[in-house]
């Protein structure tokens, strides 16, 4: 049987068709080949979640989003239709959460839950819309903001540092001639050295020729040393020892009272006396001088004569 080109044209188009047809749905996910159930999950908002959408149990694809209708009314609520592997069996416990990852890709996560009722196909599953990456956007939304303005801050000093770049050059030109400074402060350290040096040096050369020219006079005072070693000083100071006994003995007789020296020292009997005979003189001296008839005449002079000596020794005088 022989068909025409055009039948054989058709029949090529509509199997090209089908098979784009399975092939894209089996792109997306959807197997025609697997029996799948049907569920439904009510949500207030499914933050533009789109069909095909991936379900996940425990981190494997088990389904598809099917469809996504809204429930216009009182409730305006939104309908998803999720297709599941029928070998996923769900309970009255089980939650579809609505995600999001960190690219924005949407997708469902099933948390069976503790259940006891086994849902049948076209049964709800209790909705709930994860948030934990919206409370994770918010708490990292101040950071986000004290990041712009460090960055800001960051900003601020790189502009700083580009207007004072003639400084910073000026600087390290200064650095770089810092090894020069020191080099030549190094020098001229050495050049004191050498010179404390050599003054040191002449210093002990000095020394050196007084302790030569103090040679002969230490040499000297050996001798002395030597000779005053050589005295019989033992005999000298025996000899002193019985001169001090002596004396000590001496003084005590004098402190002992009982000679005349020592009266004259602690008795003023004897010096009263020798005072009182010293007067008695003076005064006869005195009335010798006045009065000399009273000792002469018995002599044989008379008052005239003695009055003419007087006279004689005082012209003499």
């Amino acid at each position: 049987m022989k068909f025409s080109k055009e039948i054989k044209v058709g029949i090529f188009m509509v199997t090209a068709i089908v098979l784009l047809y399975f092939g894209f749905n089996f792109l997306k996910g959807i197997d025609f080949f697997s029996s799948q159930n049907r569920y439904y999950a009510v949500y207030d908002n499914v933050d533009k979640l789109t069909q095909s959408n991936q379900i996940f149990l425990n981190g494997l694809a088990v389904g598809r989003v099917s469809d996504i209708r809204i429930i216009q009314g009182v409730v305006n609520k939104v309908l998803v239709e999720l297709k599941i592997d029928s070998d996923v069996i769900l309970n009255d416990q089980t939650v579809a959460m609505l995600t999001s990852d960190f690219l924005g890709t949407k997708s469902i996560l099933l948390d069976l839950g503790k259940g006891q009722k086994v849902l049948q196909q076209n049964d709800t599953l209790k909705a709930q819309l994860d948030k934990g990456m919206a409370e994770l956007l918010e708490q990292a939304a101040p950071v986000a903001s004290s990041l712009q303005s460090t960055l800001i801050k960051v900003n601020n000093i790189l502009s700083n540092l580009e207007k004072n770049t003639s400084q910073m050059d000026k600087m390290f030109a200064e650095l770089a001639a810092t090894p020069r400074l020191i080099n030549g402060t190094l020098t001229v350290t050495q050049e004191k050295i050498v010179e404390l040096s050599d003054q040191a040096k002449t210093v002990s050369q000095n020394l050196n020729g007084a302790l030569s020219d103090l040679r002969p006079t230490l040499n000297n005072f050996k001798v002395l040393s030597d000779s005053l070693k050589d005295l019989r000083l033992s005999g000298t100071l025996q000899r002193t020892e019985e001169a001090m006994i002596k004396l000590n003995e001496t003084l005590g007789r004098f402190n002992s009272g009982d000679n005349t020296v020592s009266k004259l020292m602690t008795e003023d009997s004897l010096y009263v006396n020798l005072n009182k005979l010293l007067l008695t003189m003076d005064t006869l001296a005195n009335h010798f001088n006045t009065h000399p008839k009273h000792f002469l005449a018995p002599l044989g002079k008379s008052s005239k004569k003695i009055a003419r000596d007087h006279a004689k020794e005082s012209k003499s005088n």
